[in-house]
């Protein structure tokens, strides 16, 4: 079939959802299909760009192309998942969040106030109205199809699938550092990761990995770090290659994965892949689709106190870590997760 991956681009942003339509193409050419990635640039910011961009992806039917009919369209984010196709099936990462579950919060510009609801009440009538267009609505994780049963009252698929490079994690020996591996923003609460750093009763390390979206918030970090007399405690590396992060993996102690209500996130199946304990909350929401407490890691409350004790916990234990990790590894094995059942699902009739 000659296939159409519809999703978004971020102008200068890269990340798990370019990856993941990446990876789906390639997936889709090894199983012989013909497969082409169709992005359109979005800003993610209220006002007339919003709703501008819904209309525009509205306006891109992409049932033919200069390379003959398209026999299928895969859509995968906020508004590209909109676009018009006779035979579409829509694999949702996630939903614009700043309109649902992000809505007035910390985390969104969409405040409740009257152009707050204008444009949240613009981003719901859209999805109720479009998605259903779809003959099959997959999302990426249970907690993104539980979104979207509460808010919109759609039923869809949980279809999960590999982290990049999943194979050539590996377990190496235990170094004393725990390791963060996230794009720094606010939703990845590093700030909250280095209040339980300096609660700690261990002196085990932190390494910080990941590109800072904001360099206010990398400021406010730098600085939250010095207040707590954490400089030789803390490293924070930005964009490092592949083979160095798998190394990272290889040798940390254990992975502190603590998002705000994460939609699926990579971190935790590299982590499992490297046999590596994760640490982390219970309102984290897609880690916990794969995390067992207290046997392939630990979950804690969201405040800092709570975090602290559980990097103590696998700290002063190698032994501890190693079972939980090895426990990982084993259920990530047993889970079968792989792009061949993705696929499969996403290219039946």
């Amino acid at each position: 079939m000659k296939i159409a991956i519809t999703t978004v681009q971020i102008p200068y942003i890269t990340g798990g959802a370019e990856f993941l339509a990446a990876n789906l193409k390639k997936a889709l050419i090894e199983e012989g299909h013909e497969a082409e990635i169709v992005t359109m640039p979005f800003i993610d910011q209220p006002g007339p760009f919003l709703e501008n961009h819904i209309v525009a992806s509205r306006l891109m039917d992409i049932n033919n192309s200069w390379g003959g009919h398209v026999d299928l369209c895969i859509g995968l984010k906020f508004p590209a998942y909109f676009m018009p196709h006779d035979n579409k099936v829509v694999w949702a990462l996630h939903q614009h969040r700043q309109a649902y579950e992000l809505f007035d919060t910390e985390y969104s510009p969409l405040k409740d106030d009257e152009e707050g609801r204008y444009f949240r009440s613009i981003v719901k009538n859209a999805d109720n109205r479009y998605l259903p267009e779809a003959k099959r609505i997959y999302t990426i994780a249970q907690n993104v199809s539980n979104r979207m049963q509460r808010f919109n009252g759609i039923s869809s698929i949980p279809l999960y699938h590999p982290c990049p490079d999943m194979d050539s994690f590996f377990a190496g020996d235990y170094e004393d550092y725990i390791l963060m591996p996230s794009r720094i923003n606010m939703t990845k609460r590093q700030k909250l990761a280095i209040e339980a750093l300096a609660l700690t009763k261990s002196k085990i390390k932190l390494y910080i990995v990941g590109h800072a979206e904001n360099p206010i918030l990398l400021s406010e970090i730098q600085d939250l770090i010095s207040k707590n007399h954490l400089t030789d405690r803390v490293k924070i590396m930005d964009f490092i290659p592949q083979e160095e992060k798998i190394e990272l993996y290889s040798k940390a102690k254990a992975v502190l994965f603590i998002p705000k209500d994460e939609d699926y996130g990579y971190i935790t199946l590299e982590a499992m892949a490297a046999a590596r304990p994760v640490i982390t909350c219970k309102d984290s929401g897609g880690p916990l689709e794969f995390q067992l407490d207290r046997k392939t890691g630990l979950i804690c409350e969201p405040e800092p106190k709570s975090i602290a004790e559980a990097i103590d916990e696998i700290a002063g234990s190698d032994n501890l870590a190693k079972e939980m990790g090895t426990m990982g590894r084993k259920h990530l094995d047993e889970m079968e997760i792989s792009w061949k059942k993705v696929v499969r699902e996403l290219t039946r009739p």
